[in-house]
Order: structure tokens, then C-alpha cells, then sequence
């Protein structure tokens, strides 16, 4: 038996007037998830805990089956761990985003945040420019890292867990109200800014009408965390697919292995076959037992806020990602459970997470079920399934539980119906 989740980031959304009271995965032309719905098992699962930060790092240990109120210690350390840094007890890693801030308000806290990601800046611009603030601010207490695209890293020796806000969270907001309270942290940032706002990288991006990466945005800060290994908690040999050093990063503290794919980005135009094949090769040709898919691009599209350009993203993620497995590994003659689902929302209209439950689908290539109905937010809902404990989703995809919760949820449903 083979097990695969096919993870699309932030793919639900909420019923949008610009696609007739549709949401972008119900809009979508989706005929692979749709077909595995009519076959297999829809319904809810909340991935993130009540009372916790609404993250991909939250909802993706909850998805791979790690209760985040026991494993979560930050999101920016799980990406250190991928970074290859060296954490030690004391040090506080912090995530650092290359943004774009306005550039006409000269007191610092009176510009807005106008892009988190610098147009998706490509990692060997942002290298350079993390260089140069590298020779201006890098000492003995703080670190920097160069990541992916936007997304680095700093680690500050001896340093406190401060709460800090997502830059996506307020992007064309002014960020007087948001900027780091610890008066360390918030130089470093106005610094960054002096050091990027003139850089030759950033003028020529101007020059092409891209976002220059003129601001570091210091925030999730956290401790080393402590991962079970993964193989020992599900006796299962896991491999991570993903263009993103969180997920990596979770992959390296849980003892998974990383799959490197040429032209992954996090990106909507990412290379989608390329993670099939991956996934493919993994599981048939390898001796992993499970692979996890992680495609970025559904929630990049939606903090930008671009209904076409989501759209377009799960639409490629049902063509070029989920057929592909599914056709080879039905040529194969392999049995295997297939689990697609978000890890959270990330709407439109707000252009940032939230906490909902997501729709999950579920297909077991030896049952043969035969349902009317399509794979989105709503039909999920429907079905009246649904799971609390998001953490308990991974056990059930191997079969090690039967989520007894799920099947009395149902049947309230049903006596609720009549």
C-alpha cells in the first residue's frame, strides 16, 4: 500500500460575487479531484487548534500528524532547520521577509506594506541583497540566513519570543501599528531599509515594474523545536516534495526525506510535473511508503489577492499534479489511499488565513464508491463528516484509526436531515 497527500496551501476559500457565489476551488475545472470525489470520501477537518496562530506552520504539522499544541515552538525555526542552521538553547529564530514598503513617507512607521513577497523576488536577487545587509548589521548577537525568494532567516543570540505580525496579514496597511514593539528589532528593520531602498538590485527591479525588496519585516520568532521522527511515529518511510523551506524544514526535524525538484518556486508558475514525477519515483521506485506534495501557489495567489490567478492554481494542481499521480500509480498496479486537501483558507477578500475547517478528500484505490458530487468547500460540508482534531487526519489516511468521530458526526447529520 502506497499513501500520498496532495496538499494544496490555502486552496479553500469563501463563495466570491465575481464567480457567482462560487469559491475559486469550486469555480475551478477540476475533473481528477471531482471524479476522486464521486468515488471516494469528502468532508471537514480543522487543522488548527483553537487558541493558535493561523500558519502553514500550525496547519501542516497538523496535517503530518503532529498535535501543534505539543510540537509547536515557532514557524521560523522549523525553517532554520532546513537552512541548515545551527541552533542553540537560547537563540530565538526569527523569520526575515525581503518586503516592499512605500518609499514617499519619510518617518519609517508611516509607510505601508504594499507587497510581503517583492513581486516573488527570485533567490539570487534576494542573496545579494541580504548580503548587503549582512555587512552592515550581521554581528555576534544577530545572524542572517538566505532562504527562498522573500523567505530568510535571522537567528538572535539570547534573545526573547516576541510576538510579531505576518506581513502578509497587512499588506496595504500602514505599518506604524504593526511594526516590532522591541526597540532591537524595529531598528534593525528601519536599518534594512536604509541599507535596500537605493540598492542597484532594487533600481533596476523599479526599472522592469517590479517590486523592489526594499525592507526586511522581522516575525515568527520561536525556539528549536522538538519533532518526533517520523518513521518511528507511523512506520512509514516519508519523502517531502515542496518548494518552501517551512515544509522542509518539518521534513529535516521529523526525519523525512527532501525531494529536490528543478524549477520548484512556491510560485504559481512552479513545476507541477516535476513533483509528480518526483512523488512517482518515490513511491514505486524508491521504497517510500508515503509522499508528501506541497504546492505553494493557491495561497500566494490568494495574499495577492487575484481570483484568475487562483483559480489557475488549483486548476494546475488537479492537471498536472494529482492526474499524473494518479495515472501512474494506477499503471503500476499499486493499491494506494490518496488524501487532497488544504492545510488552511486563505480568501480573497481578505488576503490572508483564517482558521476554518478545510475540505478533505480522501480515495482508496480499492473501493470503488459511486457519489454525485464534486470536490469543494460546500459538498464537504454536505457530507456532515467532520474531524476536530486535524492531527488525527494522517492516522486515518494509513489506517491506523477509523476516526470514530467522523462516522458520529455523519450520523448526526443524517438524523438532523430526517
Amino acid at each position: 500500500m502506497k499513501y500520498i497527500v496532495v496538499l494544496g496551501d490555502g486552496m479553500a476559500d469563501e463563495p466570491l460575487e465575481e464567480l457567482g457565489g462560487k469559491t475559486p476551488l469550486d469555480f475551478a475545472n477540476t475533473p481528477m479531484m471531482d471524479m476522486l470525489a464521486e468515488q471516494g470520501e469528502i468532508g471537514m477537518v480543522k487543522t488548527v487548534p483553537d487558541g493558535m496562530s493561523t500558519g502553514s506552520d500550525t496547519a501542516n504539522l497538523s496535517v503530518l500528524g503532529y498535535d501543534p499544541k505539543v510540537y509547536y515552538s515557532g514557524r521560523s525555526p522549523l525553517e532554520a532547520l532546513n537552512i541548515g542552521v545551527d541552533m542553540k538553547a537560547g537563540d530565538i529564530a526569527i523569520r526575515a521577509n525581503l518586503v516592499t514598503l512605500s518609499e514617499k513617507e519619510e518617518v519609517y512607521e508611516e509607510k505601508h506594506i504594499l507587497d510581503h513577497s517583492a513581486d516573488e523576488i527570485s533567490t539570487r536577487e534576494a542573496s545579494v541583497l541580504l548580503d548587503a545587509v549582512k555587512q552592515e548589521l550581521q554581528n555576534e548577537i544577530f545572524q542572517f540566513y538566505v532562504g527562498t525568494s522573500y523567505r530568510h532567516c535571522m537567528i538572535w543570540k539570547q534573545g526573547m519570543v516576541v510576538p510579531l505580525t505576518p506581513p502578509h496579514d497587512i499588506r496595504g496597511k500602514v505599518i506604524g501599528d504593526y511594526v516590532a514593539g522591541e526597540k532591537i528589532l524595529l531598528d534593525l528593520q528601519k536599518k534594512s531599509y536604509e541599507i535596500l531602498v537605493n540598492h542597484p538590485i532594487n533600481q533596476e527591479r523599479k526599472k522592469k515594474g517590479l517590486n523592489p525588496g526594499n525592507s526586511l519585516w522581522l516575525w515568527g520568532a520561536g525556539t528549536k523545536p522538538q519533532l518526533t521522527d517520523f518513521k518511528e511515529k507511523f512506520h512509514k518511510k516519508g519523502a517531502m516534495i515542496s518548494a518552501v523551506d517551512l515544509l522542509k524544514g518539518i521534513a529535516v526535524g521529523t526525519g523525512m526525506v527532501n525531494l529536490t525538484v528543478e524549477g520548484a518556486t512556491g510560485g504559481l508558475h512552479t513545476n507541477y510535473e516535476g513533483k509528480a514525477r518526483a512523488a512517482l519515483n518515490a513511491l514505486l521506485k524508491d521504497s517510500f511508503d508515503f509522499a508528501y506534495i506541497h504546492v505553494e501557489a493557491p495561497d500566494e495567489m490568494g495574499h495577492q489577492g487575484s481570483i484568475e490567478k487562483k483559480v489557475q492554481a488549483i486548476e494546475y494542481l488537479d492537471e498536472r499534479v494529482i492526474r499524473l499521480v494518479k495515472e501512474g500509480l494506477d499503471a503500476s498496479g499499486e493499491d494506494y489511499r490518496m488524501l487532497i486537501l488544504p492545510d488552511h483558507p486563505t480568501p480573497i477578500h481578505v488576503k490572508t488565513h483564517t482558521g476554518n475547517p478545510v475540505p478533505y478528500l480522501l480515495y482508496d484505490s480499492r473501493k470503488k464508491e459511486k457519489h454525485c458530487r464534486k470536490y469543494n468547500e460546500e459538498e464537504a460540508e454536505k457530507s456532515g463528516k467532520v474531524l476536530e482534531k486535524g492531527y488525527e487526519m494522517l492516522g486515518y489516511l494509513f489506517e491506523e484509526n477509523s476516526c470514530k468521530c467522523l462516522q458520529m458526526k455523519a450520523k448526526e447529520s443524517m438524523i438532523k436531515e430526517n
